[in-house]
């Protein structure tokens, strides 16, 4: 079967039953494997049932570090299937492997734009200003809408360079709507305040992107917004209001308040049909809270995720999954003390189901890995460790 097949058939094949009681115990030692049977599993990443997939990476990731990160990185560079190559290169981020970094290097001038959007969001996590200039010259020829996105984030990543302020600056203004919203979110998620004047232009203008730019102004910390929030919120329709919220509670200006509407108004559109806008601007604005390190947004996200059913839980999974992707720490601290953690897990799993973010979904198992043995046996964190490892299938 031609690779191009094989991948379009494993991106659209149901991902098929979990796992069930009675594979490895999670968190469990390096074991000890032959190179042939690391390679053996290797092949087997590219397979189409999904627990013989998720098997066969859970084996990769216990296997000793050394003998792994050498079978990935011969396969990322040799291994005749494409989508093998991809999954390869995922696990070997997730290794700390001093050979990694010129792996990613050369992975920039891949066809494949799989391997190419893991090598950017690499040099995103890995920033490196002689990897800069490449990022910024592949700008015109990226133009799929999930690689262009990991290469803005990743230029956005090297914000203290001056050439990546003036290229992040210039895309504020240009170009679709869709890769714009990117741009500013990864602007704000990195604090470019070199940029505060024209994502100010941006959040004067009722549309699709206002909401994107002024949450990226609270990002920034700025209190000199305050200004433009203050004429926003007599202004701005009312699906903007959550935005505005967030954002001034992100200055820690009355956060109090502006935390509790924003729980307020999601409760209420979980409730009534037709207030989607409202939905997606109270969930996104609870989870930008909760990523800045407010226990108490995420919080209300798993207490009123928990129960929610569908579209409602989706739009709330989808908020956890970005907390946890970009705050670890926040959502194993709120995890671990949950009274209803089971619930915060499944939700979690819904969410790491949807998104598409393979690398910072490895670097996430990575973390939880590593806590479970630096926790205690029989700890709480150590629990939690556990019942992530066994719910996520890593």
């Amino acid at each position: 079967m031609p690779a191009g097949l094989v991948l379009l058939l494993l991106l659209l094949a149901p991902a098929g039953p979990r796992a069930q009681a009675g594979t490895p115990p999670p968190g469990a030692q390096p074991t000890a494997l032959s190179a042939a049977q690391v390679t053996a599993a290797i092949d087997k990443l590219g397979v189409l049932e999904f627990p013989i997939r998720m098997e066969a990476a859970r084996t990769i990731r216990r296997a000793p570090a050394a003998l792994a990160a050498a079978a990935l990185t011969e396969a990322v560079s040799n291994h005749k299937d494409g989508y093998v190559r991809f999954r390869a290169l995922i696990l070997l981020s997730g290794f700390n492997d001093p050979r990694t970094h010129d792996v990613m290097i050369r992975m920039l001038g891949e066809k494949n734009d799989r391997l190419r959007a893991v090598a950017y969001a690499f040099f995103e996590h890995n920033p490196d200003p002689a990897a800069l200039p490449r990022l910024i010259e592949a700008l015109p020829r990226e133009d799929s809408e999930f690689v262009r996105p990991a290469l803005t984030r990743a230029i956005a990543a090297h914000g203290r360079e001056k050439s990546a302020q003036q290229t992040m600056t210039q895309l504020v203004t240009r170009g679709q709507d869709f890769f714009r919203s990117a741009v500013i979110e990864a602007i704000g998620d990195y604090k470019g305040a070199y940029a505060f004047a024209a994502l100010t232009e941006v959040a004067k203008l009722e549309g699709p992107l206002q909401d994107d730019a002024v949450l990226a102004l609270g990002k920034l910390g700025d209190k000199r917004a305050v200004d433009t929030f203050a004429v926003l919120q007599r202004t701005a329709p009312r699906t903007t209001q959550p935005a505005i919220a967030a954002a001034i509670c992100l200055l820690k200006i009355n956060c109090a308040s502006h935390q509790g509407y924003l729980a307020e108004t999601l409760e209420f559109a979980i409730s009534k049909t037709g207030f989607q806008d409202l939905l997606r601007g109270a969930t996104s604005g609870l989870g930008m809270l909760a990523v800045s390190g407010n226990d108490e947004a995420m919080r209300n996200l798993i207490e009123l995720g928990a129960p929610a059913r569908d579209p409602a839980r989706a739009a709330i999974a989808l908020a956890l999954g970005t907390v946890a992707l970009r705050n670890t720490a926040v959502t194993l601290k709120v995890l671990e003390g949950a009274p209803n953690r089971d619930a915060a897990i499944e939700l979690l799993r819904d969410a790491f189901d949807m998104l598409e973010e393979d690398f910072v979904e490895e670097r996430f198992f990575v973390t939880v890995r590593r806590g479970f043995w630096q926790a205690a046996p029989g700890s709480p964190a150590r629990a939690l460790a556990e019942a992530l490892i066994r719910k996520l299938e890593f």
